[in-house]
This record gives structure tokens, C-alpha cells and sequence, in this order.
């Protein structure tokens, strides 16, 4: 009982402690991009995308090798910002399953033709269903950040000016009243462009730290929740468990690796070597990317995370889209390697 109660903690610290820093990193980043972008530049662009909105989403998680759960920042910078719900939605989907580091992993465990077709089965399906989600209601299933508003302390009230000329002093301390006068007005406008742009760089910085720490704030308790179920599913779904389940080579066994994967919070870099060790004892390639799409997209702890930002109805669609992404994936690989 204490070495599983050990190993639970262990998990939680770990997971916690990295979603919590990779999390922070990126809050600061999506309100770096917030402030030094221009908000109405963004928003064209993101109009402009029209109904290849979900095509966009797809394409802007392959370069991002990050969970889904250190994805909800960017994806509530994108709505703050004013991205289609398609584009963030195809988005939420793709970020973890279709990045460079998933694909990479695949390929150098599995080769290229599997980690090619793993790759068109994610991305497409990011692509269809992001669209298609789009299409629908759920665009209003979507819990919107507030961010207090930013009062500029550096303005400052115009005072009223006297001239130098208009009292009576002696001579000599009006001409060095009057030069130093002179010498305020010759100031160069370099270093009057200077200042500006520093206030305004100080600012802008000041802004998105306020809108990181905002996001921060509005996600770190789904963090903790994430983190706790993750510690306890280590408990009860074992390496052992998982092949005891999906070590067979029936077509059954694909649905129930969907199933199965949404509980795990599957860190690639160790779920590939151990699927793989599964493989050669008897488990298909079918039930083994089943699993890889199940735990990878849609984890308990990556959902508790991401209903901060998505409603129950927005929720339910995405865990669907993910199985449904599993599961057809799975059979492809089941019935072709």
C-alpha cells in the first residue's frame, strides 16, 4: 500500500510540477504575443482564413510539441484574440497528436511509412472535425477570460506653463532662466523617441505579464486536478493491466485501446518504447495507435485542464473527436500492417 501510495505521489509531483512550468511559460508567451501584435492585424488574418479556418488550426500544431493541457494558453489567447472557433478547435486536437516530436518519436521507432500514415490519420482528422465543429453550436461552448483592465500609470495631466519673461527679475536671471529654457526645447528627438519607445516597450510587457498571470490563474486548479487523477490512474491501470486488455491480436481490442487511453496520461517518449515491447508480445498495430491517439489526445488529466476553458457540451465533442480519431485510425493500421 505504500509503494503505491509512493508511486501515486511521485506521479502527482512530477506531472504537476511540469504541466505548472510548461504551463507558466506558455501563458507568458500567448500574452507577449497579445500585446506586442496588433489585436485588429490578428483578427484580419484570423477572418481571412474563412473555411480553410480549420486547415489553419491543424497546421499551427505541427510546430508545437506540447500536450494538450499546455495548449489551452494559446487556445485562450486565440479566442481572446478572435480566432474561429474551427481554427482553435482543429487546433486543441492536432497540437499534441500531430506535432514534429509525436511523428519523430513514431518514426524512429516504427519507421516512416507507419509514422506517415499515423501522421495523415491526425491531421486530417483535425482538419474535418475542426471544420465541422465549427459548423455547429458548439462555437458558443467556450468559457471566455476576463483580464482587468490595465490602467496606464504613466500618463501624466498637462500643467499649466508660465513664461519665463513673465515676472520681473533682474537681467542676469532671466537670460539664465531663458537659456536653460533653450536648452529643455533643444532636447534631440532621439532621445525624445527614445523614452517613448522604452515607456512603451515597459507598457506593453507590463500588459502581458497581467494576461499571462490572468491565464495562469484560470487554469492552475484544473492543473492540480489533472495531476491527481493522473497520480491515481498509475495506481489502477498498470503496464500489466494494459496488456492483459490489448495484448491480443483481435479487431475488439481496438475500441477498448480507445476507451482505455483516455484515463493514461501517456508521455511519449515513454508510451512508444512500451507499446512496442507490447507489439512484439503479440499486440497489434491497430490496438497500439489506438492507444498512442487515446492517451495522447484526450487524457483525463489534459480534459480536467482543458474544461477551463471549454464547456461540458464543447468537452464531450472533443473527447468524441479524439476516440473517433483513435478508433478509425486503429482499424487502418489493423487491417493494412
Amino acid at each position: 500500500m505504500n509503494e503505491k501510495f509512493n508511486l501515486a505521489l511521485e506521479e502527482f509531483i512530477h506531472v504537476g510540477a511540469v504541466l505548472v512550468l510548461i504551463i507558466a511559460l506558455v501563458s507568458v508567451l500567448t500574452g507577449l504575443i497579445r500585446a506586442f501584435i496588433p489585436q485588429e492585424k490578428l483578427q484580419k488574418k484570423f477572418a481571412k482564413t474563412g473555411k480553410y479556418s480549420g486547415l489553419m488550426g491543424a497546421l499551427l500544431g505541427i510546430p508545437t510539441p506540447f500536450c494538450s493541457a499546455s495548449m489551452v494558453p494559446v487556445s485562450m489567447g486565440m479566442i481572446e484574440m478572435g480566432a474561429p472557433f474551427a481554427m482553435v478547435f482543429s487546433f486543441l486536437l492536432s497540437a499534441p497528436l500531430a506535432n514534429f516530436v509525436v511523428v519523430g518519436f513514431i518514426f524512429g521507432v516504427f519507421g516512416w511509412k507507419v509514422a506517415l500514415v499515423y501522421f495523415l490519420i491526425v491531421f486530417i482528422g483535425s482538419v474535418l472535425l475542426g471544420t465541422l465543429a465549427g459548423k455547429t453550436s458548439l462555437k458558443n461552448e467556450v468559457k471566455l477570460i476576463t483580464v482587468k483592465a490595465i490602467k496606464n500609470r504613466t500618463s501624466c495631466t498637462p500643467q499649466p506653463q508660465t513664461s519665463c519673461c513673465d515676472s520681473k527679475p533682474d537681467f542676469e536671471t532671466l537670460t539664465n532662466e531663458c537659456k536653460d529654457v533653450n536648452k529643455e526645447k533643444n532636447l534631440s528627438k532621439a532621445s525624445i523617441l527614445t523614452l517613448n519607445l522604452s515607456s512603451a516597450t515597459s507598457s506593453k510587457l507590463n500588459e502581458a505579464l497581467i494576461f499571462g498571470w490572468s491565464l495562469f490563474k484560470r487554469i492552475f486548479p484544473y492543473v492540480l486536478i489533472g495531476a491527481l487523477i493522473s497520480a491515481v490512474s498509475t495506481i489502477f491501470v498498470t503496464d500489466d493491466w494494459v496488456q492483459k486488455y490489448l495484448g491480443n491480436d483481435s479487431p475488439l481490442a481496438i475500441p477498448i485501446a480507445s476507451v482505455i487511453g483516455v484515463p493514461l496520461y501517456l508521455r511519449i517518449e515513454m508510451a512508444i518504447p512500451i507499446l512496442n515491447a507490447l507489439i512484439l508480445k503479440g499486440m497489434s498495430m491497430g490496438a497500439a495507435m489506438s492507444l498512442i491517439i487515446g492517451g495522447t489526445g484526450a487524457s483525463l488529466p489534459e480534459i480536467a485542464i482543458i474544461s477551463s476553458m471549454l464547456k461540458p457540451k464543447a468537452i464531450i465533442a472533443f473527447i468524441c473527436s479524439v476516440m473517433l480519431m483513435a478508433i478509425a485510425g486503429g482499424y487502418i493500421f489493423y487491417f493494412f500492417f
